[in-house]
Order: C-alpha cells, then sequence, then structure tokens
C-alpha cells in the first residue's frame, strides 16, 4: 500500500519556486496565476503526491465545488439518465456530486436538503414533491443559494427550472391511437396529487380548456390534461372510467390496478401508461391476464426505457431528452454559481413521439 503523502502546500511552492500563496491559489483554483505558473505548480504537486484539502479550499473561497441533487427515485432510469447528464457536466468544470433520494416523499425531501446544505453544497438541483408551497425551497432562495428545479416547478417560486411539454407529448401519443381508430382508450397514471374537485372535475376542466395554471401541476396530470385535449379536439367524448388512477408511484401498485381495470368485459381497446413505473405495472398486468400487445390491446408508453425497445413487438413510446434535461440543469446551476444574475430561466423541452409496433388498427 502506498504511502499516504503529508506534502504541504508550503512544500509545493518551495519545489515550484514560487510563493506560498500562488501556491495557494493554483491549488485552490481561486484568482489569477500565468500559465507557465500553475504548470510548475501542479507539476511539483504532482511529484510531492499533494493532496488538496478541501476543507481548508472552502474557508479561504467560500466555495466547496460540489453541487447537491435530490432525485425523487434513483432506482428510476428517468432518474438514472437525468443524473448522468447532471454528472457529465459537473465533471467537466471539476466539481464534486452528491446525491440524494428523496422517494417522492416531502419529509425525506426536507431532510435530504438539510444533509446537502449541512456538507456546504454551492448549489442545488430539486425535483420538488411539492409544488404549491415548498417553504424550505423557498427560503433556500430567500437566502440566495442557487437553485434549479428539475422536472416540476413550484408555484410562485422565481427559479431557473427544466421540465418536458408534458401536455403536447402526451397529446401525441393519444393522437397516435386515436388515428388508429381507438375509442376507447385507457389512461394510466399515479396522479397521486388531489386537485380541486377532484379526478372529474378536473376532467370537466379540462375538456372545456378551462385549467389555465398547468406549469405547477405534477406531471402525471399534465399528462393527463394531454389526453383530454386530444380527444377534445378529436371530438371524442371522454369516459371516466377509463382513467386509472393509481393512487401510488409504484409498479406494483400500478399493476394489481391495472390488472383489476383490464379485466373487466368492456376493457379499453387500447392503454396509455403515464411513465415508465406505471408502464412496468402495465406490462405485468397485461401478461398476468394472458392478452397479447397489440392484437388484443394496443399500448403507448410515456417515457423510452431500454426494455421497450427489446419487446417484441416493441413498444410505441414518447421519449424525454432525460440526458439533455440533466445537462441542462446542471449548466444553469454551474453559470448562478458563478456569479450569474440574468432573471430566472424556464427551460421546457420537448418530447418525441417514437412509434414501433405496439398500436394496431381498431376493428
Amino acid at each position: 500500500m502506498a504511502k499516504k503523502s503529508n506534502a504541504t502546500i508550503a512544500d509545493v511552492a518551495r519545489l515550484a519556486g514560487v510563493s506560498t500563496a500562488t501556491a495557494g491559489r493554483v491549488l485552490g483554483r481561486y484568482g489569477y496565476s500565468k500559465e507557465e505558473t500553475r504548470a510548475q505548480v501542479m507539476e511539483a504537486a504532482k511529484k510531492l503526491g499533494y493532496r488538496t484539502n478541501a476543507l481548508a479550499r472552502s474557508l479561504i473561497t467560500g466555495k466547496t465545488r460540489t453541487i447537491g441533487v435530490v432525485a425523487g427515485d434513483i432506482q428510476n432510469p428517468f432518474y438514472a439518465s437525468i443524473l448522468r447528464g447532471i454528472a457529465d457536466v459537473v465533471e467537466s468544470h471539476d466539481f464534486g456530486l452528491l446525491i440524494v433520494n428523496s422517494d417522492e416523499n416531502l419529509q425525506k425531501e426536507i431532510g435530504a436538503v438539510n444533509l446537502l446544505l449541512e456538507k456546504q453544497v454551492d448549489g442545488l438541483i430539486v425535483s420538488p414533491c411539492d409544488t404549491r408551497n415548498a417553504q424550505h425551497l423557498r427560503d433556500l432562495h430567500a437566502d440566495g443559494l442557487p437553485l434549479v428545479l428539475l422536472d416540476r416547478t413550484v408555484s410562485g417560486l422565481d427559479v431557473d427550472r427544466v421540465t418536458v411539454d408534458n401536455i403536447t407529448a402526451a397529446e401525441r401519443g393519444v393522437q397516435a391511437l386515436i388515428a388508429a381508430s381507438h375509442h376507447r382508450i385507457g389512461f394510466v397514471g399515479e396522479l397521486l396529487e388531489d386537485l380541486e374537485g377532484g379526478l372529474d372535475g378536473f376532467v370537466k376542466r379540462g375538456l372545456e380548456g378551462d385549467v389555465l395554471s398547468t406549469d405547477t401541476l405534477y406531471p402525471s396530470w399534465q399528462r393527463l390534461l394531454g389526453y383530454l385535449r386530444a380527444h377534445r379536439r378529436a371530438g371524442l367524448p371522454v369516459d371516466c372510467s377509463l382513467i386509472c388512477r393509481v393512487g401510488a408511484y409504484s409498479a406494483k401498485a400500478a399493476e394489481k390496478v391495472v390488472g383489476e381495470f383490464i379485466n373487466k368485459p368492456d376493457r379499453p381497446t387500447a392503454l396509455f401508461s403515464n411513465d415508465g413505473t406505471m408502464s412496468e405495472g402495465v406490462i405485468r398486468a397485461v401478461s398476468a391476464a394472458g392478452l397479447t400487445v397489440p392484437d388484443q390491446l394496443s399500448l403507448v408508453c410515456f417515457d423510452d426505457l431500454d426494455w421497450m425497445d427489446f419487446l417484441s413487438p416493441g413498444i410505441s413510446t414518447v421519449a424525454q431528452p432525460r440526458s439533455a434535461m440533466g445537462e441542462s440543469a446542471a449548466t444553469m446551476l454551474l453559470e448562478r454559481i458563478n456569479g450569474s444574475e440574468v432573471a430566472a430561466r424556464p427551460v421546457m423541452m420537448p418530447a418525441e413521439f417514437i412509434e414501433r409496433g405496439s398500436i394496431a388498427i381498431c376493428q
């Protein structure tokens, strides 16, 4: 085992032939140094096996060169791809990355944020559980900590945010089913958040075009709005019994609820699944029911996961730009950390409809 180096900044400075202050600036990545000087110091540090004391550097610069991310579910491939996009950006700027899971639970999210603050991160990327109040995030913003919201926004919180145009994307997916002559299309979503008037009230307002504030809706409700808009534009009525509200962010819960849903005599001819977690439950339920896709049931899923391309037939999906979302969020956060004072930027990315083999013409 290699012996741990005890080299100090003074040792590095002596070998490089520069002052201790100059060596400190180079190794701490603050202030200005000539390129030639920087190269001398870095070479000396390498020879001596010097390792920067991040704590000491943070005391001088007020920065730890780390950012924190609070993800809803790091096991979900949606977040995994986003985190990769974030990591690619921050690592290219020589920043560290701390990731904490919230399990889509507000108290866990608050605890995760507090933990990252204790680690003195320079900024946060958060996928918020609470899109209405989120007082802990409002407090962070008021205190001046750089903050970027991901996938969801918070009402009245004017910070940088990266989302997907869920309404248009879901509408496109449902339109593909309508174009194949499907008129009984089931919608499968967790739809966790309770809204005024409940599901029936939301459907009524959605069909009337009366849902004005859509930015702070949970993605599942935004996608339901796209489902409703596709029906409205096609002149098709909406049967609320075809909207399958799972009520939990769980593939097992989706499998159970969808299993009951598709075993009814008047089952839908097609399903639109709200996200990857719901889609996993849908596929398991369809398989357990002995139904074949698309001959007995057509299917479109929101979010393109690897297994959807591997199945035969492939599953038609709405693909979110997950890596690009992470890259955009990280880039904006680093700009804020570096002092950018531009107005808060709302970035809404389009999703792509990928047609494979899971849609059949309804006879």
